[in-house]
């Protein structure tokens, strides 16, 4: 079947009999109580999905099969003469569970390579939106106009026994993770580079190419773009994009319609796009102090002016996380590696030093510490990529490893259609007032 898939379907067997196993002897033991608040408010904090890929702790950030993104850095195979991981690496270690080889790496990155191609429709259905359009409009649209080349859709027409529904999501996951960096290039290329287009190079890693099918040959961009496309890969199975993606697919639907819909919900301000509105505001304090180096007290004035007018300050907070996010630490490591004298990226780091006292001292804030999205913009603006509503569509491209990745262990562990309870208020207060059970 191909090196790969053959590790994937050697682990997925031997998983499958393990959860039979847990279940057999565990099934009926509770994990955890849920509250009415968490019923009202986000579910926050229920233990409700298995995801394989990764798991986020509070204290130490997001560990991608046990590995921490600091090991990611050390163990993970890197490009010829580079010093950040690949991403082919990271998607390796996801869905075997082992951490790559070198050889493995490359392996990957020649099947991508292969698998690269994106049909002329998928284009023409992009160039058919108005060139205003947003970036992840336009690429959920070549997303869903990809979807004709799906492999499980084609296999499930013809009928497929539901054991081997793992077989041709693991193929649509290859190829569709293949084609985002032409589709996700295009796209930048068309809004705001005139139109003009550069092939693709079939000498370079995923990410690289990407980097050079954007117009960005420069060697350390390349390696921002490893290392973007490595921390923004996975984030446990709850956030919406990878809940998403894990839904819809839970319905058989194949993984370009399920990522599509996980990407719909990585667009939302509240998600992936957020990126977009750590730069913007920034950008936006430079032009009211009249400054593009601004001084820490200025800062600070600044932000006591964006939470008296009830905003929040963006880039700060997590629903999990209670210290910096390790990937935040990681990209200020690549800033003073590579930047350390840009503006801009010092008035992140100034930021970094001034926001979380201030939100301490409020009293209310769980997390007043940076995550991802508080320096990305700032490493791509020192390119030249000012383009801040692209910056989701780079975190679309990156997110497709971990969620894809996820879809092919959802279908080899042959987990159901997701179909929680709901119950309405009126029955809330039935309920409280000894009227019966709500989960009944």
């Amino acid at each position: 079947m191909g090196i790969i898939k053959d590790r994937f379907k050697e682990k997925a067997d031997a998983a499958n009999a393990e959860i039979k196993d847990i279940l057999k002897t565990h099934g009926n033991k509770k994990i955890g109580e849920v509250t009415l608040a968490q019923a009202y408010q986000g579910m926050r904090g229920i233990t409700g999905l298995v995801t394989e890929t990764s798991l986020l702790d509070a204290q130490e950030g997001i560990r991608f099969r046990g590995y921490s993104i600091p090991e990611l850095q050390q163990l993970l195979p890197k490009a010829p003469g580079g010093g950040e991981p690949l991403p082919e690496g990271l998607f390796y270690l996801m869905l075997v569970g082992e951490m790559p080889t070198e050889e493995d790496a490359n392996h990957i990155t020649s099947v991508w390579q292969r698998r690269s191609h994106v049909p002329n429709h998928v284009f023409q259905t992009i160039d058919a939106l108005p060139i205003n359009t947003h970036p992840m409009t336009m690429f959920v649209t070549g997303v869903m106009a990809l979807q004709t080349e799906s492999n499980f859709a084609k296999e499930y027409a013809k009928g497929i026994n539901k054991k081997d529904y793992w077989n041709p999501v693991y193929d649509d996951a290859m190829d569709l993770i293949a084609r985002l960096p032409r589709i996700a290039a295009y796209i930048y290329r068309r809004k705001y580079k005139n139109n003009e287009h550069i092939h693709p190079n079939g000498l370079l890693d995923w990410a690289g190419n990407l980097a050079h099918m954007m117009g960005y040959d420069d060697e350390s961009f390349k390696e921002l773009m490893r290392l973007y496309m490595t921390i923004h890969a996975d984030h446990e199975g709850g956030n919406v994009s990878a809940h998403t993606t894990h839904l819809v697919g839970s319905a058989l639907s194949d993984p370009y319609l399920s990522y599509a819909a996980g990407m719909n919900g990585l667009a939302g301000p509240l998600h992936g796009l957020a990126n977009q509105e750590v730069i913007k505001w920034i950008f936006e304090m430079q032009e009211q102090l009249g400054t593009d180096d601004p001084t820490k007290e200025q800062i600070a004035e600044y932000v006591q002016k964006t939470l008296s007018s009830g905003k929040v300050v963006p880039g700060y907070g997590h629903a999990v996380l209670r210290k910096t996010d390790p990937r935040f630490t990681a990209q200020m490591e690549f800033g003073k590696k590579h930047m350390a004298d840009d503006k801009l990226v010092n008035t992140v780091w100034k930021v970094y030093e001034t926001v979380p006292p201030i939100l301490e001292s409020l009293g209310k804030v769980k997390n007043p510490w940076p995550n991802v999205d508080a320096h990305s913009g700032a490493l791509l603006v020192h390119y030249g990529l000012v383009e801040y509503e692209f910056y989701t569509v780079l975190f679309a491209v990156s997110r497709a490893l971990g969620v894809l990745a996820s879809l092919c262990w959802d279908r080899a562990l042959g987990l159901p259609i997701e179909r929680p309870k709901s119950v309405t208020t009126e029955a809330v207060k039935e309920w409280l007032e000894g009227k019966g059970e709500i989960w009944e």
